[in-house]
């Protein structure tokens, strides 16, 4: 599950960026010499796309049946020892960060509202202000 908030556009950036097909909401994958079939629902029933590859593809919840962990193995996946690899071992070229942070501050405090008696009286605040 992806973290932009379920809408969808963590798959079809990537593939945007990396200029590669895209299968979305993936139902049933088969893989063929170079390409790859992919089954997805669309509102008018099933539709079947070729893609060659690479290709990236998004899931859909009926692509395959999700284990739920149980108390005993996620009580042992506790004890398990975690192993940390550096990203020179990886072949990751080290390097400055890409990104510096030049300043952190808090926003400033959000002034409280005010009532009015009119809609006019509202519309005279707002052009007052610059707003409209």
């Amino acid at each position: 599950q992806a973290i932009d908030d379920d809408c969808n556009q963590t798959g079809q950036l990537l593939a945007a960026m990396l200029d590669w097909p895209q299968g979305t909401f993936a139902s049933r994958v088969q893989l063929e010499a170079g390409a790859v079939l992919v089954e997805r629902e669309v509102d008018g029933g099933l539709e079947t796309l070729r893609l060659r590859l690479p290709a990236v593809l998004t899931a859909d919840l009926r692509l395959n049946e999700p284990r739920y962990a149980t108390l005993p193995n996620i009580m042992k996946a506790k004890k398990k020892p975690l192993e940390v690899i550096p990203a020179a071992e990886l072949g990751v070229p080290a390097g400055p960060p890409r990104l510096k942070v030049l300043q952190v501050q808090e926003p400033p405090p959000r002034a409280g509202g005010e009532k009015v008696e009119s809609v006019e009286s509202l519309l005279g605040k707002l052009r007052h202000a610059g707003r409209i």
